[in-house]
Order: structure tokens, then C-alpha cells, then sequence
């Protein structure tokens, strides 16, 4: 049998209220000078200052850099480490959702190793102990808090870089549920969405094993029963702190057992569009799992009963398309664009965005290899 590796951070804090608990615990840890990645908006409505104010109280002081970019870019990277460098931080905190997560990961891995981010494309190309990371998420999707991989755009070849490397994953995460009540609806559906299509690629694809199966089908029975009542009250503390958790689970899947042909592909949307990554994610989704079900029918059988449908009279190809119909209202109920088109993808791109998604790390691990064609196809129905 194939070796398996578990991947996660050292310490995790979960629940209301524990970011006091967090940031107080890193005074232990003897650092007196953080770098703050995160962005412009995180900065203007005050969650900086709340946590530069709980840093100062435990005697650690901080340099800010909030240029990050939705889709981070090899520009923020740059300029990222410039400030790290200026201030000469011992630690580096990521604030926020994805992009300053990723951001960060990128900027601790280039001040100890050196060099351009894009000689680290692929898996664990560093060879030097990175600056200690401490996540702290704002929005329940991506995981990247806990996790081994950063998407970076090439600015230069509108291109996302998957940079998979387990000297980035954070020491420590942080998801507290009240740093998470002013998302708005349409970022709280689309980070949701992500995290969904993390549990479910996580769940069908090759590298799947018994644990990363168990938080898998936990994440996507938590997002089903919990995601609409996020959209549609963003101040539902329980459906927050539901989400923080399902999110960490997905994450916690994908981390060890990977992703599929949904992100290989969303990749390519966003670096080509500078679309949002969980809008892409979710629209690709049932698409992709139409293409997968040829090969995986069972195991969406089981995701569509952990999402609530009752599939014991069905067989495997009915369970699948369950599966995709379930997910489908989902998409419906929280407002998901219905294709593309209406995110302005243009058709003459396909092919040349098939073509860079094949060459995209999260290929290799969906359970049905795709030509080119087929990925063209799954793209075209997706408008």
C-alpha cells in the first residue's frame, strides 16, 4: 500500500473570542517584531489596529504591509519582503482570507531562501527553515491558514503559480468566528463554495485516504447545513463558526490528499481574468463532477448523501447525479453566477487555458485523466 502523509499546522485555536487567546500565546514564542500581511480594506475598517493593539500589549511590535492583491501577485511577494526586510521582522502574521495568507507564505519562504517565487513552482523546492507564520483568517474558504500550498500570479504571464511546500504551513492558525461576522453575502457564498469544492475534490481524488475521507464528508455535511444561513445572515454567530470549522476541515483534507481538475482550471481563470477564486470554483464545480462521475460515481453517491440527499435505493451513476443536483441548488441558493459568460470569459480563450490548466499541479490527483479536449468541453459547458 502507498505511503500516506498527514500535513497541518502545530497549533490550531478555534472558536469566539480567540484571537485574544492567540496573539497573547506568541509572547512564548519570544518574538518582538512582526510583519502584518494583509490588505487595504482589513487596515481601513480597524482589524489591523485591533491586532497591532493586542501585539503592543504583549510587548511585540509590528510593520504592516496591506498591498495585497485578491489574486496575490508576484509584485505583492516583492514588495512584501521589502518591508520585511526594512523592518527587520522576526515573525510574520497573515491577516485575512487566501490572499494574504498566500501572500505571506510567499514572502517567508523568499527571505530565507532567496531568490524569484517562480524557482519554487511545484513541491518543496526550499531548502532553508522559514520565518515562523502565524495565520489568522477573516473568511471561511480557503484553509490556506492551515495548509502547505500558496497560489501566487505571475504578473508578467497572467499565470497562477502552485507553490506546494511544507516549510510554509503556518505554526499556528487562527480562526475566530467574530473576525469573520462582516464578511459580506457574496464573499461569505464564495468562500464557502471553496471550501465545498476542497471537501468534495478532496473526497474523489486519488490521493484520498480514511482521514482525510473523515474530514472530508464531515466539511460537506457541515457547509450544507450551515452555508445558506451565513449568506443570509452574515451576523448568525453559529453558522460562522460552523463554516470556520467545515473550512478547516476541507482543508485539512485537500492538504494531505490534494485537489482536482476544479482548481487546476480555476487557476487559469484567475490569473487569464483576475476573477475571484471561489466564484470559479463554484460555477466549475458540478461541471467537473459530470466529467468525474464517469470514474468516481460512487464516491459522489456518498457525498450526495452527506450533503442530505437519500440515496439508498440509488445506484452508483443515480447517486452521482444526486451529487451534482444537490450541489447544483446550493449554487442557486446563495447567489453563485449560473456560468462564465456572465463573468465576461471569452470562448477563444479555452483552449489556451486548457492547456496551461493541464499543466497545473492539482491535475494529477482527479480521479479521470482529461485530454485537452475534454477540458475544453468541461470549460464551454461551464459558460
Amino acid at each position: 500500500m502507498m505511503t500516506k502523509t498527514f500535513f497541518m499546522p502545530s497549533v490550531n485555536m478555534m472558536g469566539v473570542g480567540c484571537l485574544v487567546e492567540a496573539i497573547g500565546s506568541m509572547k512564548d514564542y519570544g518574538y518582538k517584531k512582526a510583519l502584518i500581511v494583509t490588505d487595504r480594506i482589513l487596515n481601513e475598517i480597524g482589524i489591523v489596529a485591533k491586532v497591532q493593539s493586542l501585539l503592543a500589549d504583549v510587548g511585540i511590535e509590528s510593520a504592516i504591509y496591506d498591498g495585497t492583491h485578491p489574486n496575490p501577485t508576484t509584485v505583492n511577494v516583492s514588495e512584501g519582503l521589502d518591508v520585511l526586510r526594512q523592518h527587520n521582522c522576526d515573525c510574520v502574521i497573515s491577516l485575512g482570507g487566501g490572499s494574504p495568507h498566500d501572500c505571506a507564505k510567499a514572502i517567508t519562504l523568499l527571505a530565507a531562501n532567496g531568490g524569484d517565487i517562480r524557482d519554487y513552482v511545484g513541491t518543496d523546492r526550499s531548502s532553508k527553515p522559514h520565518l515562523p507564520l502565524i495565520a489568522i483568517n477573516t473568511t471561511a474558504g480557503t484553509a490556506s491558514e492551515m495548509t502547505r500550498f500558496c497560489v501566487i500570479t505571475d504578473v508578467d504571464n497572467h499565470i497562477k503559480m502552485v507553490i506546494a511546500d511544507k516549510k510554509i504551513t503556518p505554526i499556528m492558525s487562527v480562526n475566530d468566528p467574530e473576525l469573520m461576522v462582516g464578511m459580506p453575502k457574496s464573499l461569505t457564498a464564495a468562500t464557502g463554495m471553496d471550501a465545498m469544492a476542497h471537501a468534495v475534490e478532496a473526497y474523489v481524488s486519488v490521493g484520498a485516504n480514511p482521514i482525510t475521507d473523515a474530514c472530508a464528508l464531515k466539511a460537506i455535511t457541515m457547509i450544507s447545513q450551515s452555508l445558506r444561513h451565513a449568506v443570509e445572515d452574515g451576523s448568525n454567530i453559529e453558522a460562522r463558526e460552523n463554516m470556520a470549522y467545515a473550512q478547516f476541515l476541507a482543508g485539512m483534507a485537500f492538504n494531505s490528499a490534494l485537489l482536482g481538475y476544479v482548481h487546476a482550471m480555476s487557476h487559469q481563470l484567475g490569473g487569464a481574468y483576475d476573477l475571484p477564486h471561489g466564484v470559479c470554483n463554484a460555477v466549475l464545480l458540478p461541471h467537473v463532477q459530470e466529467f468525474n462521475a464517469k470514474g468516481a460515481a460512487d464516491r459522489l453517491k456518498d457525498i450526495a448523501a452527506a450533503m442530505g440527499a437519500d440515496v439508498r435505493a440509488m445506484n452508483d451513476q443515480q447517486g452521482a447525479a444526486a451529487c451534482i443536483a444537490e450541489i447544483r441548488n446550493l449554487l442557486k441558493d446563495i447567489g453563485i453566477p449560473a456560468g462564465l459568460a456572465e463573468l465576461n470569459v471569452k470562448p477563444e480563450d479555452l483552449p489556451m487555458m486548457a492547456t496551461n490548466a493541464l499543466k497545473d499541479i492539482c491535475c494529477l490527483t482527479n480521479p479521470v485523466q482529461a485530454t485537452h479536449e475534454e477540458i475544453v468541453a468541461i470549460f464551454k459547458a461551464a459558460m
